[in-house]
């Protein structure tokens, strides 16, 4: 059966798109910890549908509001977990594991800066999908969305296209702020992410669902603008300390004690 609509909560701190068809749905991305109550009361109070039609929720990169509810997603309604095939865990290792806490700080960070009520965003660093995708594969029971990999942000971003409708979601690829149009925080890989951008831009997509804004028709110029202004080093935690470390030292700050 086909589509009828795609439905935009508002979640924690970011959109959550819910995919709605006569006798199944899809949740386009994993959300925060908290929006699984959300999700769950639409499906049951506004769609007066029974929980288990959820039938997928996609994981398009590992960050806090868009893994942190799956896992509790599928063990409330048995439906099935669908992200990145990749060999290794995104928060792999002792480094993984710091980086994850402190990704689960920016959240609560971000939180506090929209006002929201504070409350546990606390999900496992690793994530156990049912199925995984690659580029140009169409997800499960849900033939009619092709997934795209569109990473930078992270190694392992997607993005969901909508065939029929020619829609696409593309999670933190492009963050709206108000009047513009920004990259995301953090970026691992520059190039492959402004490659990423100009994948999406291809497509010519009638809308563009965004994780961080809302659902708008993006012109070709504007892709453009957004790739030309798009960062041309890396921009994590990591890189952005050594910035202001160096730039410090460039302007005479030093952590040592200057001999007199």
């Amino acid at each position: 059966m086909s589509l009828c609509h795609i439905v935009r909560l508002d979640g924690y701190i970011q959109s959550s798109y819910l995919a709605v068809y006569p006798d199944k749905l899809m949740l386009l991305d994993g959300c925060c910890r908290p929006d699984v109550a959300l999700v769950l009361g639409y499906i049951k109070n506004t769609l007066k549908r029974p929980i288990s039609d959820l039938k997928v929720v996609v994981v398009t990169h590992m960050h806090p509001d868009h893994a942190g509810g799956a896992h509790k997603l599928r063990t409330a309604t048995g439906c099935l977990i669908v992200s990145a095939a990749k060999e290794s865990q995104w928060y792999s290792g002792v480094g993984g594991r710091v980086m994850h806490l402190v990704d689960i700080g920016l959240a609560h960070y971000v939180a506090r800066r929209q006002g929201r009520a504070i409350t546990r965003l606390w999900y496992s660093a690793h994530l156990q999908p049912d199925l995984t995708v690659g580029d140009g594969d169409t997800i499960p029971q849900f033939d009619d969305w092709q997934v795209l990999e569109t990473p930078g942000h992270t190694d392992r971003d997607l993005s969901l296209f909508h065939l029929p409708s020619r829609q696409v979601y593309t999670a933190d690829l492009i963050i709206k702020l108000r009047h513009k149009f920004v990259a995301p925080f953090p970026i691992y890989d520059p190039k492959v992410y402004i490659q990423s951008l100009q994948k999406v831009k291809d497509l010519k997509p009638s809308n563009v669902m965004m994780a961080h804004g809302c659902e708008l028709g993006i012109d070709a110029a504007t892709f453009d603008k957004l790739i030309a202004k798009a960062p041309k080093y890396r921009r994590t935690i990591k890189d952005t300390i050594k910035h202001k470390l160096l730039w410090r030292q460039n302007d005479g700050f030093s952590l040592r004690k200057r001999k007199r």
